[in-house]
């Protein structure tokens, strides 16, 4: 019998890129929210919820610990924790943070949008399509 080792070795995986990225303005905001917490959070939680007019609505919120499926991003030291279901929507999204005269809120620049409505809370997105 032969002492050959026909078993291929496995391939190096290339780097998966981030779901989504901060802005630098983005990335010192939500790390001034979470300083001033109430109690510490695990991050800051990212996803996509049917609403608006336009029929889904981007959501933010603390994440008191990581979901066994999460989708976990660090970026600029802020760790985005990304629901499951809402991956495929958001690939490729910088999230921002905008202040004008009247306003400050986060912005996204989502590639996969398609629609969004006049009052800008709610947009179209379909899901990005599988890469080769």
């Amino acid at each position: 019998m032969s002492d050959l080792n026909l078993t291929p070795a496995p391939r190096a995986r290339r780097p998966r890129p981030k779901v989504v990225t901060l802005t630098d303005a983005a990335a010192e905001r939500v790390r001034e929210i979470m300083a001033k917490a109430e109690k510490p959070y695990a991050g800051l939680r990212v996803g996509v919820k049917n609403g608006g007019c336009a029929g889904q609505e981007y959501v933010l919120e603390y994440a008191e610990e990581a979901g066994p499926l999460d989708e976990v991003v660090e970026d600029k030291g802020v760790t985005i924790l990304i629901e499951p279901k809402a991956v495929l929507f958001l690939i490729g999204t910088e999230i921002d943070y905008v202040t004008s005269k009247l306003s400050a809120k986060f912005s996204f620049r989502n590639p996969n949008e398609t629609d969004a409505c006049g009052c800008g809370e709610s947009v179209t997105i379909q899901p990005a399509e599988a890469q080769q």
